[in-house]
C-alpha cells in the first residue's frame, strides 16, 4: 500500500525499486521528461512547416460536402485572385461555421434532388393548367396566379430539354432562337400569315411581325413615334398588355424605351417563353380580377395591339388598372378591334354597329378617367392621362363620372383586387404640377433623386440614403466583376433577377451592359421601394418568394440574392427557395448570395445537392466581414433523349 506521502508524476509512474525521495529518482525523471518535451516540440515544427507548403491531403471540389471560403487579398477588387487560382489549398471553413442556431442538420451527408420527370420541363407552378381548371372561369379568374399548397409542391429539379443550348448572344437572340430550347411550332401555323415566328430547320426566327404589324415592329413604332415623342427620353418604361412574342418591346429596346411585357399561359403555346428566350423581358400574367403586380405611376407607356382585352366591360375596370400603373402625362395606345372597324370590320367578323359600339363605350371609359384622346390615325390611337387632378376633381362635382377611390394604398397590388374607381393622384397645388413630382428625361433620371425620395413619402430613405446607396452598388458591382470575370463579357449574361432589389443599384451599376435586370420587391420588405425602381427608368415587380415567379423555367442567366434568405428565415423553408432559383435559372447559368456566413453554409449546403458548383468568398470590405458571398454556377445538364418506339 502507498505511503500517503509518496509523490506522483503527472506522466510517469514510480518504479516500485525506487523510493520517492530518491535523488537518482528525480534526476531520471527529469531527464526522461526534457527529451520528451523535446521531441514533440520538434515534431510538431517539422509537421506544421510540412502542412504550410502544401504537403497536406487536398479536398476535392467535386467531392467535398463541406462548405469553403477564399480570402481574398487587402490590396482591392482590381487585383483580386482566389485561392484556387494561386494554386493555394482553400481554407475549410465548415469546422468553424456550423450555423448551430439555424435549421441544419447535424449529419455530414448532403441531401441530393433528383430529377423531374421530362413532362415537367415547362412547368410554371402558379399557372398550372391542371390546377386551373379548379377556378372560376369568370373575368378569367382561373388564368390567375393559382399556386400550389405545400404538399403539393416539387421538391425535384426541372429538367431542360434534351439538346437545350445557350441562347444566342444579344442582339442576335431578338432574331433567333434554337428550336431545342422552346420545342413548339404551333405558333408559326397559327401566326404563320401575320408574321410572328418562322421556324428554320433548327431554330426560329422571328421577322418582327405582330396581329397589327405585319410589316414589322420597328415600322410600326415609326407609326407610332409620328404620332408622340419617342426619341427624347421622357418616354422611358413601358408595359405591353398581351404581349405576344413581344417584338413590340424587342424593337423599343434600340430606343432607349424598356418594355414590361405580359400574357397569359395560354392556347398561344409559350408565347412568354419565347420572348425571354429572345433576351426580352417578360413575365407570364393576366388581367382579370387582381391588380397588376406593378406600384401606381410606374409607366410612361402602355400599349395593347389586339390583345383582346374587353377594355369597356366590367365597369371599365381593365382601363382603370390602365390608369392606376400610368404615370401622369402617360399615354396609352390601342390598335386593333374596335379602331379603324370601318376598315376592317368584314375580316374581324363583326357588324359595324357592334364595333362602332365598343368604341364609344372605350371613349366613355377613357373621358371618365380625364383622358384626353391625342389622336386617332390609321390604325392607331392614342390617350393621353392628365398630368394631375385639378381638373378632374372639378368635373366630378359636376358630371359624378367614376368616383375617386376612397383611402387606398395605390401601391398595394399583389394579390390586390382591382377597384372599380379612379385611383388618386399625389395634391399638387397649380394645374401646371405634375402630381408626385416631374421626372427628368433619360438617362438623367437613372442617378437623379427619385420624386418618391425627394418628396419624403418613403420612411427612412433620404436623398443622402440614395447617393450613398448608388456609390455603394457600383463599388459592389465592380467587385463582383473582379471576382466572376465572365460579368464584364458582353453577352455572357442577358436576363438577369435581382430578388431583393431596395433602390435598383444593382441594376443601375449594370446599366451601360447589354443586359437587363428584373428587380424585384419581395412584399415582406420593410419599405416598399418599387415605385422609386420605375422612377429611375428601370423596371420590377412584386414577388412572395415563399411562392413560385410567374416565369417559365430557364428563364434568368444570373440571379443576385441580396440577403433574401435573412429576410425570409422564419417564413419558409430555404429548401423551397433554392429549387425555385434552381427552376428559373438557365443550364450554367450564375447566381450571387449576399447574406451573413452562417446563413451561407446552409444555402452552400444546399445547393451542393442541387449540383451546383459554388464557393464562398470574402465580403468586398475584407475578411473580417460576417456578411459574405457565394458564387454559385447551375451545372449543365438536360433531360435524357427519348427512346424511339
Amino acid at each position: 500500500m502507498a505511503s500517503p506521502n509518496q509523490q506522483y508524476h503527472a506522466t510517469f509512474k514510480p518504479h516500485k525499486q525506487f523510493s520517492s525521495n530518491s535523488p537518482f529518482f528525480f534526476k531520471k525523471t527529469s531527464l526522461y521528461t526534457l527529451a520528451l518535451v523535446l521531441f514533440l516540440c520538434t515534431f510538431f515544427y517539422l509537421f506544421g512547416v510540412w502542412r504550410h507548403d502544401g504537403g497536406g491531403v487536398s479536398v476535392s471540389k467535386s467531392t467535398a460536402t463541406t462548405s469553403t471560403i477564399v480570402s481574398n487579398p487587402c490590396h482591392g477588387p482590381s487585383k483580386t485572385t482566389t485561392a484556387a487560382a494561386k494554386g493555394e489549398k482553400p481554407l475549410d471553413f465548415s469546422a468553424h461555421h456550423k450555423a448551430d442556431d439555424l435549421d441544419v442538420t447535424s449529419t455530414p451527408e448532403v441531401k441530393t434532388y433528383p430529377s423531374c420527370n421530362v413532362s415537367f420541363s415547362e412547368y410554371t407552378p402558379c399557372e398550372d393548367a391542371k390546377r386551373s381548371l379548379k377556378f372560376n372561369r369568370h373575368k378569367l379568374i382561373y388564368r390567375e396566379r393559382h399556386c400550389p399548397e405545400k404538399h403539393e409542391m416539387l421538391r425535384c429539379r426541372i429538367p431542360a430539354p434534351h439538346g437545350y443550348k445557350s441562347p444566342f448572344k444579344w442582339p442576335a437572340s431578338r432574331d433567333f432562337a434554337w428550336y431545342n430550347n422552346v420545342p413548339h411550332k404551333h405558333l408559326t401555323v397559327e401566326k404563320a400569315v401575320q408574321n410572328w415566328i418562322r421556324f428554320l430547320g433548327d431554330r426560329f426566327r422571328f421577322p418582327g411581325g405582330g396581329t397589327m404589324f405585319p410589316d414589322g415592329a420597328d415600322a410600326y413604332i415609326d407609326d407610332i413615334g409620328r404620332l408622340i415623342n419617342l426619341k427624347d427620353g421622357s418616354i422611358r418604361t413601358a408595359i405591353d398588355t398581351g404581349c405576344g412574342v413581344a417584338s413590340w418591346g424587342a424593337y423599343l429596346l434600340s430606343r432607349n424605351i424598356l418594355t414590361m411585357s405580359f400574357a397569359p399561359r395560354d392556347t398561344h403555346e409559350a408565347q412568354v417563353q419565347f420572348a425571354l428566350e429572345r433576351g426580352v423581358p417578360a413575365l407570364i400574367g393576366i388581367m382579370a380580377s387582381k391588380r397588376l403586380p406593378y406600384p401606381s405611376r410606374a409607366f410612361d407607356m402602355a400599349h395593347c395591339s389586339r390583345c383582346l382585352i374587353p377594355w369597356a366591360e366590367f365597369g371599365g375596370q381593365y382601363l382603370i388598372e390602365v390608369d392606376r400603373v400610368l404615370r401622369p402625362g402617360g399615354y396609352w395606345i390601342l390598335s386593333g378591334p374596335p379602331i379603324n372597324w370601318k376598315k376592317y370590320w368584314k375580316g374581324w367578323e363583326r357588324t359595324k354597329d357592334d364595333l362602332n359600339d365598343e368604341q364609344m363605350k372605350i371613349e366613355a371609359v377613357a373621358k371618365s378617367l380625364c383622358w384626353k384622346k391625342k389622336v386617332e390615325k390609321g390604325d392607331i390611337a392614342i390617350w393621353q392621362k392628365p398630368i394631375n387632378h385639378l381638373n378632374c376633381k372639378v368635373n366630378r362635382k359636376i358630371t359624378q363620372d367614376l368616383p375617386f377611390c376612397p383611402a387606398q394604398d395605390p401601391e398595394k397590388a399583389w394579390y390586390t383586387n382591382m377597384e372599380i374607381c379612379l385611383t388618386r393622384l399625389p395634391e399638387v397645388s397649380d394645374k401646371e404640377d405634375v402630381a408626385g413630382g416631374e421626372l427628368p428625361k433619360w438617362p438623367e433620371r437613372l442617378n437623379v433623386v427619385p420624386p418618391r425620395i425627394s418628396g419624403g413619402t418613403l420612411e427612412g430613405i433620404t436623398a443622402e440614403t440614395f447617393q450613398k446607396d448608388s456609390s455603394l452598388w457600383n463599388r459592389r458591382v465592380s467587385y463582383y466583376k473582379a471576382v466572376n470575370n465572365q460579368l464584364e463579357q458582353a453577352g455572357r449574361y442577358r436576363n438577369i433577377l435581382d430578388m431583393n432589389a431596395y433602390l435598383g443599384g444593382f441594376a443601375a451599376a449594370l446599366i451601360d451592359d447589354p443586359l437587363w435586370v428584373m428587380n424585384v420587391v419581395p412584399i415582406q420588405a420593410k419599405v416598399n421601394t418599387l415605385g422609386v425602381i420605375y422612377e429611375r427608368g428601370l423596371i420590377g415587380t412584386y414577388q412572395d418568394w415563399c411562392e413560385a415567379m410567374s416565369t417559365y423555367p430557364r428563364t434568368y442567366d444570373l440571379i443576385h440574392a441580396d440577403s433574401v434568405f435573412s429576410l425570409y428565415e422564419g417564413r419558409c423553408g430555404m429548401e423551397n427557395i433554392l429549387l425555385e432559383m434552381d427552376r428559373i435559372l438557365r443550364p450554367e447559368g450564375s447566381v450571387i448570395f449576399r447574406d451573413d456566413v452562417d446563413v451561407l453554409v446552409k444555402i452552400k449546403k444546399i445547393t451542393d445537392g442541387l449540383n451546383w458548383d459554388g464557393q464562398i468568398v470574402d465580403h468586398e470590405d475584407g475578411p473580417h466581414q460576417r456578411e459574405k458571398l457565394l458564387f454559385a454556377i447551375k451545372t449543365y445538364w438536360t433531360a435524357p433523349a427519348e427512346r424511339p418506339t
